[in-house]
Parts: C-alpha cells; structure tokens; sequence
C-alpha cells in the first residue's frame, strides 16, 4: 500500500476523533439543532449573493437601518442579519474564503434559519451562476431546506414570467422563493419566512451542519481514493500479464504484426491517463483534507475561547454573588446594632422625660400660685388707678368743651372773611388769566404770521423734523428711565418684597429724569439757532410731553398690577416646584448618607443615583400629571361650537381672514326700520341685498377700523394673560371671544346702515386667532419648559448630581448649602443678565440703528425707502391697510438684523460685562450679610433674609426659594467663602451658552429688544384718513382732538373711485381741501374746504388744504397701476386718468423726496 495513504488515513482519523468530541458530536439529540420556535427567539438569517449592493439594499430593507450585522426586532421577533461576502470571483484565497464562512455560520447561534439568495430580474449571468454553484458546493445540498431565494424587482409589478435558466437555479435549490420590489412589506417576506420555519420544525444549518457536509465529502473521496488504488492494482496485474504475452509471441518469432503494437499503445496510454487522474485526484484529496483541517482546527480554536469566557463569567458573577451576600450580612448586623442602640436610648429618654414632667409640674404648680397671688394685688391697685383717672378725664372733658365752643366761633369768623377773600382773588385771577390768554394768542399769532413771512415752507419743514427728532429723544430718555425702574420693581413684587403700586410713587421714580428731559427741553427752545421758528411749537410739545410721561406712567403702573394680580394664583406653581427641588435634597441627603459608610466607586455610586432619581421622578409625575401642548384653533372651534351650529363652525370649511378680504359686503344685512315708512324702506332694502348689495367707502372704512381696534384691544389682552408665566387656560378663548362679541355688538348699535351676519363674527375670531396663534403657542412653550416638573427638573440633573456627590463625600453644611443657593441663584442670574443686555441693546440701536434713531416719521421714512427697493406689492398693500403690524414686523426684521450682525462684536461682550457686575453685586451681598450677622450676632437664617434683600432689586430671588432646605447647622462664618468659591463657576456656565439662539429663546417676549422699541414707536394714533389710508401722525394714543396728517396720498392707492364709475381717483385729498369742488356724503353734498370727516364714535379727520404732495406715490401709482387695477378690480381711467407728469418721476426721485420732505 501507498505510504502517502496510510499518512492521509492517519489524518482522516484525527479529524474524524475530533467531530466526536461532546462540542461538535454528529450525534445531537433532536432538540438541539431543532429548538421550540417562539416569539421571543431570535431568527438568524444569512444574506448572500454576488452583487454587493442588493445584499446591501436588502439588509437596509429589513433593519430598517444601514448596519452590516445588527440585532433588530422586527414584526414582534428579534432578528439576526449577517451578510456572507462574495464566493465567486473574489481575490480572497479558497483557505479564507472558506474561513470567512465559517465565521459567517459561527456568528449565527446556535445555527442558521434560513439563507437569502438575492439574485436579479434579470436573466442570470455568468457570475450569478457561478456564485450559486459555489455556495451549493461548500454548503452542499443540505442547504437547500433552508434557503429562500429573493428576485429583487426594479418596479412595484412582478414579472408574469421567468426565464428557464432561473426557474432551473430556483428549482435546483428547492423551489422557494419571494419577489422582492421598492414596495414589498418587509411584512409579507417575514410571514413567508415564518411558515417556512414551520416546514422546517425549527431545523438550523449550525456549524457542526456545515463541518458534517465537508467531513462527508471528505469520506467520499477517500472511498473514492479506495477505488482507484483498487482499479490501479487490477491494471498493474493485467498489464503485467500482457507484456508477460508479448514476450513470449516475440521469443517465438510471433506478434510482430502492427496490430499488436497498436494495441501495446493503447494500453499504455490508458496506464498514463489513469496516472494522470490519479494524481490530480489525490492532489484534490489533498487540498481538500487541508481544508477540512483548518476548518475544524478553527472551530476548536472557537469552542476553546467560548469555554474559557464562560467559565471567566460564571467565576465573576459567583464572587460578586459572594461579594453581596457579604455586604448584606454586614448591613443586617448594622442594622440589628443599631436597632438595639435606638430601642435603648429611645428607653433612656422616656425615663428622662419622664422625671422632668414631674419636676416641671411641681415648679409650674408653685409658680402659678404665686401669680395668682400677684394678679389679685395688681387687680386691686388697678381698679384704684382705674378710678383716680376717671375723675380726671370728667374734669378735663368739662374743660375741652368749654374751650371747643370759644374755637368754633372764631372758626367760624374767620371762615367766613376767608371765603370772602378767595372769591376776590379768584374773581381777579380769571380776569386776569383771561387777558393773558388773549394777549398770549394775539402775541402767538403775530409770531406765526412773521415767522412764516420771513420763512419759507422747506425751513419750517426742517425746523419741524429736528424738533420731532429732539421729541424722540426725549420721550426714549422717559421710557427708558421707566424700563429700569419697571425692571427694579418687577423683581421686588416676584420676591414679595411690596404688595401695591402707586403712581406717585412711579413718579417719583421718574422724577429726576423728567427735570432733566424738561431742562433739556428748555435748552433746546432757548439755544437752538431755529428758536424763533421752533417757539410757536414749545407749549404744543411741552403739553405731549406731559401726555407722554402720564401715559408711560400709567401704562407701568397698569403691568405692575396685573403682576401682582397674578403672584399669588402663580404662588402656587413656585411652591410646588420649591417643595419638589427642596424635597429631592433631603431625599438625596439620607441616601448619601446610606452610601456614604461604604466603600462605593464612583459608576456604584452613580447607579445608585439613576435609580433614585428615576424613582423619584416617577413620584413627581405621578403627583404633578405633565403640562400638555395646546391646540388654539381647536379650543376656538370648541367654543364657538357651543354658541353657533355645526355648520357655521365646520372645521373642514377654509375660513376667510377678515383682514385680506376686499371688500365686507358679504358679510353685512342692511338694518331695518320699524314703523309704516319702514315697512317700505325695509322691503326696498330687501331688494337691494337679493340682486346684490355694495357697502360705501364710509362703511367699508368704518369696519376696517373695527377690526384694527379689535385686533389691537385683544392682542394688547393676550400680552396681560402673562401666559408665559401663568400657563394657558381655555377660558383665555371665552373670554376674548366673549369680548369680540360685546364690541362687535356696540358697533350694530351705533348709527350704522348695517348689521353683521353670524359669519362675521366667526370669521373674524378665527382671523384674530389664526394671527395671535403663534404669540400664545410661544408663550405656553416657554411656561411649558419653565415649569413642567418633568422638563424643568431633568434640566437640573447634572447640578443635582453633583451636589449629591458632595454629601457622600461628606462635604459641610455650609459647602452643602453655598451650592444650593448658588444653584438656585442660576436661573434668575441668567435671566437678570438676558434682559439688561436686552435694554441696553435698545439703547445701542436707538443710537447707531438708521431706521431707529429716530421719531416714528424717520422709521416710516425708511419703511418706504425699503419697500420702494424691493418693489414688492404685496408688501406695499399689507403697509397701505395694516400698517401697525407692518410696521412691527419691520422693526422685528431690523432687529434680527442688527442682532445677526453685532453678536460676536457688541452683544456678546454687553452680557459679559453685565454678568461680571452682577457677580461682584452677588458677593458685595454676601459679604455685607456675614457682616450684618456679625454685628447683630445672628444665624444663618438671619444672613439669608438679609442676602436676598440686598438682591431684590436685581434678580428674583427670595427666602421662598429656599424654604424647606434645612440650614440649622450652617456655619456662617464659611458660607460666604463657598459662595465666593462657587459662584465663578455657576457665572462660566451660563457664559457658555450665550449664542444668538439662547439670547432669542430663553428671554420672555415682552423683555426682547424689538418689543421694548415696538412699545415705543407703536404707542401712538394709528388711525388712518379714510380716503388715501394715510397714518395720523399724533404721538400719542387716543389723543385729544381731530386726526391729522401733513402729507396725503392718492386716493386710488385706497381703492376709492369716483362716484357711480368703477374709475379709481387719480387725485389727493389735500388738493380737493383746497379747491372748490364738492363731495357725496351720506348726508349730502358739501364743499371739500368744509369736510370734517367722523370715521367712528372716536376718529374724526380734520384735512388741511394743501397743494403740496409726495412725489413717491405718485410714483408708486404709476410703477403698480396694474397690480393696483387688479387688486381693486377697477382702473385708472377717465376722470380717473393718471396725469401724464406723474410717470416722469423714477424711483430715485420717489426715495430722494423722502428725505426732503420727511
């Protein structure tokens, strides 16, 4: 026998020894490579195939994620996903392809379900093919019961048909199959792979499977290798016996014939091929025995490495079992000890007590007899005094009376020649209050005539716009003292320091800076080098300026109240979120406590707080149910469901936005008369409204100002809910609907022609609402953040953490109660510092801001100068008919800007300066009360009342917040160095989040820079000339006297036409005031030089004759005459044809005469 096969026999057997091993035994008991299939097992799969990218595409499919190899539970079943890389067609070696595999199969235990074949639509190519016969060869046959075949599809259609040469691979690897396209459910593969599991009994291909196929093939050529061994020794026998023949026909002279050489050939060329098959058999037998033996020596390698981890596992959980069981031990006998120590002392103490009750009752008993004896004494000595000062009271009452009787008659004298006096002098000063007021006027009269004979009207003009700049100033300089102490004040009713608000005490307040304001005022008249033109304005200006200062004034006062109103409902809030903060430190300070005497490593001890605070955070939510988003429009719907039917409120239909419509007809039923005169003017009425009716300019002007007074009133009610620090209730929506509702019915009752329909109404609640949605969601979001107890405490976990470190590192009382303060001190600190910056940027911008340095004119300048570059008409029309919401949105936009620009430049470096003045105010503070307490040789308690208020002014902070924080055993002397220790560390905190996003988000609206300038530019008139929309240009809100503006506009730009055409004017109010032609009104036809417009109950017009006009809408009518013609749905025609000289003027011009005449 062949020495080569004895050695590959002896390796067959080492092999062979190894499969029998308990590991990789191929005698497994059933339950092994078929376990109970249920939910909670995982399902391993295998993905293969040649092409890389649908086995990736697949896999992304079914995790639902780009991860190679991932456990993901999928359709109620965890899964296993490991892709089997190319076998065919790969640089890789056989030896670690093979390898490769292996580990495939070994990743998957105990074994794989199934494997999924991904091949294309397409007909299979070369590659496909090769790759399938190569998977089928080194997995051999067995894996055709656990392999599923997924024909990936380009479309979301399958193919009617495939091609034969797929439908053979499909059946040569058992028949199953799944298409697979862009809109499979992953659903419906898995359902297939489960029933397929069912066929199956749970069976894996585990890696004794795969060792088994290799093992057997390997038996098969050895058997084979027999046979040819065999096969090679009968050739060698015969071949012998032939050449034995031959020799003996060639000794005998025979055989020499070419037919026996032919044969002799033969014959040796069969002995060379089975030479040549042998050996490359027994090369292949070689390899693959090479093979074998690598895998199986890996696998061991596996097992071994497998064996050693779970022995080093179950060593470790038995020692750290020990370890607890020690540790438990240990506890119990502590707790036993020290039960036995409390029962004893609690026994001590119950003696003690008791004999000092019975040496307490004997004193007690001794001393109330001897009070007693004393009060009889003093009763007696009482009831004499008692009676001396009876007697002396009658005598001195007897004495007063008689001197009250003298006083009362010489009162009365002099009473009565006093009054006599008064009504002398009073009569005088009339007389002579009247002859100074005639004199006054006649003297201002004659100024007026020669300054404006001396003057021309471009001087005026200039006078006027400095002194309206001056005006500016000084009204900012008002408002702005007022900020400040607005702020001051604010703070101080939040740490309820004051309980009421009085003017008088705002004025005072103000005091200062309105001397200086009138002083400068003063200067201003006196010294300017155009007094003599500025003096006919001094009083008018001096009398707004008082205006101004009351209303800021009252308008401060009106805030402060309503927080006061709302500190108490808000109490409530702050003492739950106190309670919760105060409780978790006394909570956290017993576990410290707990852990403190034993020895825990720093992750222990942070276990041990995740799973406090997660219990205690379940403690807080199941005491305080979370603050939930809201939904306004829903809650509107709601509401006005309840007063009006279904249909009216159907929340499917798109509701009109009363703000955008043309015209209000739709919306209007003309009012009836009652009597027999109006029996026929109602049905006249009646026919006017079926063939169609048309409101006038004067009623379509009277609801326009309805809505904006409407639309002002309930934003201005919006602001005064505080949402942001009261939260959001629905009875905020009934009462602003319930508010509409009233004034909208005042309206009916007014002399008006009209009456709205129920569509009114609801169309204008939802426009209100739909505009105000946003402000109120953004409010109960910042509420939402500051005091739900879920977000608000999870904010704070990292700060709560540490000071719990610091109790089981057994840090002082006082280290202990320094960081809460600090801690506590974070959120008013940043607070404090957002809203200063934010004040002090408004003052930056009012000085370096072009469009806000100014009065409202300059800003209106600046408004059409931006409009007027953009050409955008839609922006035009929103300014035209909503120009106080165009004009806060602008200053929003300049806002944003500036802010955007000058971060990193300017405000950056505000928040830090005001967060280190802040700083040094919070350790003077401290300081101040160690030595307060020093010198009254107080405690703790006294040295934080008089911490916080020394701080009362600057932040909102108070003894409440700390209520509940046990501090008896502080030492005072040390708390103020914790502070000044901490506190750095607190102020870098915050400085690291100051960022334009933090700056936006975490300052409540009503404090952001561009609501404090909206609060200034927009506190004015804004009522608008009834013809051209033109602003009045009053200052002050609600003012006294007529509406007026100098510079109108044309009265197209309004969609006013000329009357009985559908002719837009192409003429300007001021013009027509001017000239001799009349006008239709309601009550008849009356000169232009004689109108006086009344628009409502409060806005009557007064329009100057004037022949003066800006250019600028002139310009603005010609660039959008269509756009103009479109929006009204009438044109400039006719009587109402642009003048040629109007379209000369460019755009340049038009921004150029802004500046000359505004």
């Amino acid at each position: 026998m062949d020495p080569g096969f004895k050695e590959k026999n002896k390796e067959k057997c080492d092999v062979t020894s190894f499969l029998q091993t308990p590991c990789l035994s191929g005698r497994r008991s059933p339950d092994y490579d078929r376990p109970n299939i249920s939910e909670g097992v995982k399902l391993n799969l295998v993905v293969c195939g040649s092409d890389r990218t649908l086995k990736s595409s697949v896999s992304e499919r079914i995790l639902q994620q780009t991860a190679r190899r991932s456990d993901e539970k999928i359709h109620g079943r965890q899964i296993s996903l490991v892709e089997l890389p190319a076998l065919f067609n790969t640089p890789l070696s056989e030896e670690e392809v093979m390898r490769q595999t292996l580990h495939c199969v070994s990743l998957c235990h105990p074994g794989v379900h199934f494997f999924l074949l991904i091949i294309p639509d397409a007909p299979l190519n070369n590659e496909d093919k090769a790759e399938m016969e190569e998977l089928q060869r080194i997995f051999s046959s067995r894996i055709n019961k656990h392999i599923m075949i997924l024909i990936m599809q380009n479309s979301e259609h399958q193919t009617a048909e495939l091609n034969d040469g797929t439908w053979s691979v499909i059946e040569s690897f058992g028949g199953r199959h799944h298409f697979f396209g862009p809109k499979t459910q992953v659903s419906t593969l898995m359902e297939k792979i489960e029933q397929m599991l069912e066929e199956n009994r749970g069976e894996l291909f585990s890696t004794e499977t795969f060792l088994e196929a290799h093992m057997k093939k390997l038996l098969q050529f050895e058997e084979m290798e027999k046979k040819i061994h065999s096969l090679e020794t009968r050739l060698l026998s015969k071949e012998r016996d032939d050449d034995l023949s031959v020799l003996m026909l060639r000794k005998s002279g025979v055989g020499k014939s070419a037919k026996e050489e032919n044969k002799m050939k033969i014959l040796m060329e069969r002995v060379d091929q089975m030479n040549s098959e042998r050996e490359e058999l027994m090369k292949k037998h070689e390899e693959e025995k090479r093979r074998m033996k690598m895998i199986v020596e890996e696998e061991r390698q596996n097992q071994d490495k497998e064996r050693k981890r779970r022995e080093e596992e179950f060593n470790e959980r038995e020692e750290q079992y020990k370890r607890e069981m020690k540790e438990k031990e240990d506890h119990m006998r502590e707790m036993r000890d020290r039960e036995e120590w409390e029962r004893q002392k609690q026994e001590e103490r119950q003696k003690e007590d008791e004999e000092w009750r019975t040496k307490e009752k004997q004193i007690s008993d001794e001393q109330i007899q001897r009070l007693k004896n004393e009060i009889e004494g003093m009763i007696k000595e009482n009831k004499r005094i008692e009676r001396e000062k009876q007697e002396q009271v009658e005598d001195l009452e007897t004495r007063l009376k008689e001197e009250r009787n003298i006083k009362e008659d010489q009162q009365k004298t002099f009473e009565e020649i006093l009054k006599l006096l008064e009504e002398q002098h009073e009569d005088e000063l009339k007389r002579r209050q009247v002859e100074w007021r005639e004199e006054y006027e006649r003297e201002k009269e004659e100024m007026k005539k020669k300054i404006c004979s001396e003057t021309d009207d471009s001087i005026q003009a200039s006078a006027y716009r400095k002194l309206e700049t001056e005006y500016s100033k000084w009204s900012w300089k008002l408002r702005r003292a007022m900020m400040e102490t607005e702020n001051k004040l604010h703070n101080q009713i939040e740490n309820e320091t004051i309980h009421e608000i009085e003017e008088t005490d705002l004025q005072g307040e103000l005091k200062k800076t309105s001397e200086e304001v009138k002083k400068s005022m003063s200067e201003f008249f006196e010294k300017d080098k155009d007094k003599d033109i500025l003096i006919q304005w001094k009083i008018t200006f001096e009398i707004k300026m008082k205006d101004v200062e009351g209303n800021i004034v009252r308008e401060t006062k009106r805030k402060l109240n309503e927080i006061l109103q709302q500190r108490d409902l808000k109490r409530m809030i702050d003492v739950q979120r106190t309670h919760h903060e105060n409780t978790y430190f006394e909570k956290s300070k017993e576990l410290a406590l707990k852990c403190k005497n034993k020895a825990i490593d720093k992750e222990t001890l942070r276990k041990e707080f995740d799973l406090f605070w997660e219990q205690w955070m379940k403690k807080i939510i199941s005491d305080t149910p979370p603050i939930r988003d809201i939904d306004i429009m829903r809650d509107v719907r709601e509401i006005l469901s309840n007063v009006y039917k279904s249909p009216l409120v159907d929340h499917k239909k798109e509701r009109r936005d009363l703000f955008c419509v043309p015209t209000y007809s739709e919306y209007v039923w003309l009012k009836r008369v009652s009597g027999l005169k109006g029996m026929i003017t109602n049905v006249y009425k009646s026919a006017v409204e079926k063939f169609g009716y048309s409101l006038s300019k004067e009623d379509e002007n009277q609801i326009t100002s309805l809505i904006t007074n409407v639309d002002q009133q309930t934003e201005t009610m919006i602001q005064s809910f505080n949402i942001s620090k009261m939260g959001y209730n629905i009875n905020f929506i009934q009462q602003l609907t319930g508010y509409i509702k009233r004034i909208v019915t005042e309206h009916e009752e007014e002399p008006v022609n009209y009456v709205f329909k129920d569509e009114f109404f609801v169309d204008l609640v939802y426009s209100i609402f739909k505009r105000a949605n946003k402000m109120i969601t953004d409010q109960h979001r910042l509420f939402r953040e500051a005091n739900d107890p879920v977000i608000h405490v999870e904010k704070k976990r990292e700060e709560y953490y540490g000071i719990f470190q610091k109790y089981c590192y057994g840090a002082t009382s006082a280290a202990i109660f320094g960081e809460i303060i600090c801690q506590k001190l974070k959120e008013p600190i940043e607070q404090s510092v957002y809203k200063k910056t934010a004040r002090d940027l408004t003052d930056e911008m009012r000085s370096n801001c072009e469009s806000l340095n100014g009065n409202r004119s300059n800003l209106e300048k600046h408004i059409l100068k931006t409009l007027a570059e953009e050409e955008d008409f839609d922006k035009y029309m929103d300014y035209i008919h909503e120009p106080r919401d165009h004009f806060k949105s602008f200053i929003r936009d300049e806002v944003s800007r500036y802010i955007t620009q000058k971060f990193s430049v300017s405000i950056w470096y505000k928040m830090k300066e005001n967060i280190k003045l802040l700083q040094q105010k919070i350790m003077k503070a401290a300081h101040e009360s160690t030595e307060h307490v020093k010198l009254n040789s107080g405690d703790v308690g006294l040295w934080l009342k008089s911490f916080t208020q020394r701080l009362s002014d600057e932040l909102i902070f108070s003894e409440k917040d700390l209520c509940g924080v046990k501090h008896d055993d502080v030492d005072v002397k040390l708390l103020e160095g914790v502070i000044r220790k901490v506190l750095p560390y607190i102020m870098t905190d915050i400085s690291r989040e100051f960022t334009i996003k933090a700056f936006d988000e975490k300052l409540n609206v009503k404090f952001k820079s561009d609501e404090l300038l909206i609060d200034h530019f927009c506190q004015c008139c804004w009522v608008q000339c009834p013809f051209c929309r033109a602003i009045c240009t009053n200052t002050i809100e609600n003012h006294d006297g007529d509406h007026s503006v100098p510079l109108h506009r044309v009265r197209g730009i309004n969609g006013t036409c000329y009357r009985f055409t559908q002719n837009l004017c192409a003429d300007i109010c001021t013009h027509l005031v001017a000239s001799d032609q009349n006008i239709y009104t309601p009550s008849g036809r009356i000169p232009w030089n004689e109108i006086k417009i009344e628009v409502s109950k409060y806005a009557i017009w007064h329009i100057n004759p004037g022949h003066s006009v800006l250019p600028y809408w002139k310009w603005f009518v010609c660039r959008f005459q269509k756009d103009l013609e479109k929006y009204y749905n009438k044109t400039f025609e006719c009587e109402g044809e642009i003048p040629y000289e109007w379209r000369t003027y460019t755009k340049e011009d038009a921004i150029k005469s802004l500046d000359k005449y505004i």
